[in-house]
């Protein structure tokens, strides 16, 4: 006699009935009946994150020259042209407050006090100016060099001066008030999208831009070759060729900061909620439409 073998048996769990709502006819469902509704807690959905920008997603390296490094970039750069400007300002209302006393002196003895707070305000606005320069001019070169490298990218030729011989003609005495303004042309030209075969034409602000940057180099060196000249009159001449040395500056830094904004401007991409919609009102004057040919009854359309 064989043994008896054990008999396989398959255990299928099922709700009981009434555990789950019966699904509605197709019929009864063409209207909405509210959200969703699980009969457990879904265990999928979305990450508790807010929209942000693809470079801001922690553990991803932003690279330095990409549309947004340049957007930070020239933002800081802003901020500190504008920060030079005002102290610019500052300068030289302190030059022409020592210039009002070296008038009054002519009449009679000045106070102490007053003439070391005009001391006290040239030497500290001097130094503020000088400081603000170099990290103004700084700024301003490496978003010049970020700049050009997206530009670049972007339209598909690069400029014609390289990182190094744009530098060195900054440095070089004489070159550095052309130079400058070429390259920036050449920048402004990449980022309006033109023909690489056009030559470049700089706008209005980089034209005011371009003066301001100009004069300001020419004011630097003959200032710097009449303080040589030691009479009372030519200290006193000094002192306004400061504060318009001054002025210029600050046209030089707040048109600076215009072309740096509008270039940024430029270089981005073209944000939809920005733009005005237009919509067509009326039309005057307009050519009257082409009359149809009539179609025969019977033919195809």
């Amino acid at each position: 006699m064989q043994p008896l073998q054990p008999m396989r048996v398959d255990w299928v769990a099922t709700p009981p009935p009434g555990a789950y709502p019966q699904p509605q006819s197709r019929s009864q469902r063409l209207s909405y009946g509210g959200p969703p509704a699980y009969p457990v807690p879904p265990r999928w959905g979305f990450p508790l994150l807010a929209w942000r920008w693809p470079t801001a997603v922690p553990g991803r390296v932003e690279r330095a020259d990409s549309v947004d490094g340049v957007r930070r970039l020239g933002r800081t750069a802003q901020n500190s042209l504008w920060l030079l400007a005002a102290v610019a300002v500052w300068a030289a209302f302190s030059e022409v407050w020592r210039y009002v006393l070296v008038a009054m002196s002519r009449f009679g003895a000045l106070s102490p006090g007053v003439v070391s707070a005009s001391d006290a305000m040239v030497v500290s606005s001097s130094a503020i100016v000088i400081c603000g320069c170099v990290l103004s001019l700084v700024l301003t070169l490496l978003w010049v060099r970020r700049t050009r490298n997206v530009a670049a990218t972007l339209v598909g030729y690069g400029p014609s001066r390289s990182d190094g011989e744009a530098l060195l003609g900054l440095v070089v005495p004489g070159v550095n008030l052309v130079v400058p303004g070429s390259v920036l042309a050449e920048l402004e030209h990449a980022v309006t999208r033109r023909p690489a075969d056009e030559r470049p034409r700089p706008s209005k602000l980089l034209r005011w831009w371009w003066g301001f940057w100009v004069g300001s180099g020419l004011l630097f060196a003959i200032t710097v070759l009449w303080s040589f000249r030691d009479s009372t009159q030519a200290l006193a001449d000094g002192v306004l060729l400061h504060a318009f040395a001054d002025l210029v500056l600050v046209g030089v830094a707040v048109t600076t900061a215009l072309v740096v904004r509008r270039t940024t401007t430029l270089l981005l991409p073209v944000d939809s909620a920005s733009v005005r919609l237009l919509r067509v009102v009326e039309v005057k004057d307009a050519p009257e439409p082409p009359l149809r040919s009539v179609r025969a009854s019977g033919s195809p359309r």
